[in-house]
């Protein structure tokens, strides 16, 4: 199809909502993969392990394994064992993402004792994300922790509508404590090197597809990957009028991908 040999997905509210499949998307992407492009599913959840969520995927009908999917907590894991080896880190988390923090060192907190932790983890935002977690989260970097955050997203859609994440309690944890988070999941460079590496293929030659025109489509885009956003998920008019560049590219659903990806075919054979 064209040039392109690849295709990043990002899951919530491109594929499904609340786990359940929007229209078209699991024929969309069997078609894809018919067409023989490599595919990736990247994405920020960090309620599950790679292992669950393509389980669930897979049970909705869609054509992935566990290798197709690349998750911002596993991403999370190799930074921290190439730039914090050995830390003794302390997650907040909503979710059980053990799994995919292979080779971490996690400490208890609720055991308590022990030396207090070298970096904190923040995950995706859930119940407890409490004052009492989030107090203690700033006492830990106020006496000299690391800040590693697996995402900066302010919201993501449901099918009860928009919920809070992450990103607006990562702010203020970052002006209390005056410190800057690393961030591991999108829109890092970092994620998109892995996800190019993943699945072997060059940003020139490659489309990320998303709902987060910051995260996603934008952040993909200064990464040399050409950047698809549909108006799914979290996509709103206005955030889209508001950002801070111009998606290459718009399509209304990833029902509608593989009919992009056929009329970037056809441009390409026409510049032959």
């Amino acid at each position: 199809m064209g040039s392109v040999r690849a295709v990043l997905i990002d899951i919530d509210g491109v594929l499904t909502v609340s786990w359940q499949p929007l229209p078209g998307t699991v024929e969309a992407l069997r078609e894809i993969r018919g067409a023989g492009l490599a595919v990736a599913l990247v994405t920020n959840t960090t309620s599950r392990t790679r292992a669950s969520i393509a389980h669930t995927l897979a049970d909705a009908g869609f054509p992935v394994s566990a290798d197709d999917i690349l998750t911002a907590p596993a991403v999370t894991a190799a930074h921290l064992a190439e730039h914090h080896p050995g830390a003794r880190c302390a997650l907040l988390n909503s979710g059980d993402i053990a799994e995919d923090l292979a080779g971490v060192t996690l400490v208890d907190e609720d055991r308590g004792g022990g030396e207090p932790p070298d970096v904190v983890v923040v995950g995706g935002a859930g119940p407890e994300f409490g004052y009492a977690a989030l107090d203690r989260a700033f006492g830990h970097l106020q006496r000299g922790a690391r800040l590693v955050a697996m995402h900066r997203n302010l919201y993501w859609r449901t099918d009860q509508g928009l919920r809070l994440d992450t990103g607006a309690f990562l702010a203020g944890l970052e002006k209390a404590a005056r410190v800057e988070a690393e961030i591991t999941g999108k829109p890092s460079p970092a994620f998109f090197e892995a996800a190019l590496a993943h699945v072997g293929a060059g940003a020139d030659e490659a489309l990320m597809v998303g709902d987060d025109i910051e995260s996603d489509v934008l952040a993909a885009q200064r990464a040399g990957v050409t950047g698809v956003l549909v108006r799914t998920g979290k996509y709103l008019p206005q955030t889209h009028r508001d950002a801070s560049g111009t998606p290459d590219r718009v399509i209304d659903s990833f029902a509608d991908l593989p009919a992009l990806l056929r009329d970037l075919r056809g441009s390409a054979q026409q510049q032959l």
